[in-house]
């Protein structure tokens, strides 16, 4: 997999290897997770955090590490969808969100670069008027934003709306400091310990140790263990990003624009991170285009020079621009981070803390989890269609080749017989056999070349070249099979 540009040591923790009680076992050690065992412990909660990897090995170091209350859906859509009402809440969550890292960095001392910044929103020619419209929107739902001139250090974005003190800081540094802080407080935090099942009572890792709690919360981007009642309520999308040489000079902020597929950027220290092209996952094996799109679209906005970055990370969007969070069928949950997973899960971390706490929370119906999707729930289905539609994929042939035309790094889909096989070539010329059948639900799984994973077209799961899961909502390997004749 590529290695994200906030990537750095974290603590090394040990595996679950016997059963343990607490008050709150929470699956996930990402900002959500961490964030939420943080705060419970400052409620006097014994908290145990289980990850499936490294702490911060999901999407918490893959973003862009923008903290804000601009999001992906625009506000005349969210207030369109949820109501002006709705509207004023989702801004003042996102803004809690951050004022809530601030506070959690100065009270701790995390050295993670924290800092105030602005933010500007812009829009192509043909989209002046939404993007006034979206100002508008914006001043109704309580954020102080302005129409402005461009600032010094960019090219040809026209007027920009724009939003003071949003915030930048480095993710890694953040979950490194949280860790400590939770450490401080009493969270047992347990690495390598993939849950293989969960119920109110609990969760049981993959090598049958058992977490008694009271409360279960599920912090990893996709809810473990989950068949159908997420996954069919969620859209995944890779999204990309490169890191460019800055060659002139710019004052950090961040930067969005309004098109479709959006872009997203803020400087770091020499370099300008610049993402978007995003795409579901699975529906598509064209990164390094992606990667050159992002550098044609930054070089006509911004002074930049060589690449010296690139990587790729998962959005989980839904149908109504907000993420599910909180209590549902006896369990908490944190997904669906619609590109702002940073606040969102913050946010969801909050929440979730007064509602083991017993107090109320003023966002709890607007990010309801058991909700039905919001406002216009033909997208909702017409994306549970288009997923759908890959189950006969099965009906289709595979590749046309050899696998022994296969050069090492590469992987093909290959049918033999009735089967499908996901055959991979490593760099020591060895092949990997396993099923293509994605085993969440069935789909056929393609191949990544940018990540060199399999990637599930149909729920976003995906699979490392040896079979093993990356990304839920599968918890199970891809099958091993046999090729014959190489």
């Amino acid at each position: 997999m590529t290695r994200p540009h906030w990537a750095l040591e974290l603590p090394p923790l040990p595996a679950l290897s016997a059963d343990t009680e607490a008050d709150v076992v929470v699956v996930g050690a990402g900002i959500a997770g961490l964030t939420a065992a943080y705060l419970l412990a400052q409620e006097g909660q014994r908290v145990v955090v289980l990850e499936r990897d490294e702490v911060g090995s999901g999407e918490t170091l893959r973003t862009s590490a923008q903290l804000t209350a601009s999001l992906d859906f625009r506000y005349f859509e969210l207030a369109g969808i949820h109501g002006e009402d709705r509207a004023r809440l989702i801004a003042e969550s996102h803004t809690a969100a951050t004022d809530e890292i601030e506070r959690i960095v100065g009270a701790e001392g995390i050295e993670c670069d924290f800092q105030r910044v602005p933010g500007y929103l812009f829009a192509p020619p043909e989209q002046q008027d939404d993007l006034r419209r979206e100002l508008g929107a914006m001043q109704a739902a309580g954020l102080d934003a302005v129409l402005v001139e461009p600032p010094a250090g960019t090219r040809d974005l026209g007027p920009c709306i724009r939003l003071d003190r949003q915030a930048a800081f480095h993710p890694g540094k953040y979950l490194r400091g949280l860790v400590g802080a939770a450490g401080r407080l009493g969270v047992r935090l347990f690495s390598h310990s993939p849950v293989e099942s969960y119920d109110e009572h609990g969760a049981v890792t993959q090598a049958g140790a058992r977490v008694r709690a009271a409360h279960v919360v599920l912090a990893t981007n996709v809810p473990v263990a989950d068949r159908v009642k997420f996954s069919f309520r969620l859209e995944p999308f890779r999204t990309y990003m490169v890191a460019l040489e800055q060659t002139g000079t710019l004052d950090l902020a961040h930067f969005w624009d309004t098109l479709n597929p959006y872009h997203y950027v803020r400087p770091d220290g020499d370099l300008l991170l610049v993402g978007g092209e995003d795409h579901g996952v699975g529906r598509a094996d064209d990164a390094e285009e992606r990667y050159a799109c992002l550098e044609t679209w930054a070089r006509e906005h911004f002074e930049v020079g060589v690449r010296r970055e690139a990587w790729s990370g998962q959005v989980e969007n839904t149908p109504d621009g907000l993420a599910y969070l909180g209590r549902t069928g006896g369990v908490y949950v944190v997904t669906g981070d619609v590109g702002n997973g940073l606040t969102h899960g913050t946010i969801g971390a909050m929440l979730i803390r007064d509602q083991i706490a017993g107090r109320e929370n003023p966002w709890a119906e607007l990010y309801d989890p058991a909700r039905l999707p919001r406002g216009n729930r033909l997208e909702w289905l017409r994306e549970g269609v288009t997923a759908a539609s890959h189950l006969g994929e099965w009906l289709t042939p595979g590749e046309d080749g050899d696998p022994a035309d296969l050069k090492p790094g590469e992987g093909a889909v290959l049918r033999r017989g009735l089967k499908k096989l996901a055959v991979y070539r490593d760099a020591a010329g060895e092949l990997h056999v396993h099923s293509a059948m994605c085993t969440h639900v069935g789909c056929v799984v393609h191949w990544n070349s940018g990540e060199h994973s399999w990637d599930c077209p149909c729920h976003g799961s995906r699979f490392a070249p040896g079979g093993e899961v990356l990304h839920g909502p599968a918890r199970e390997p891809l099958a091993k099979e046999e090729l014959s004749g190489t």
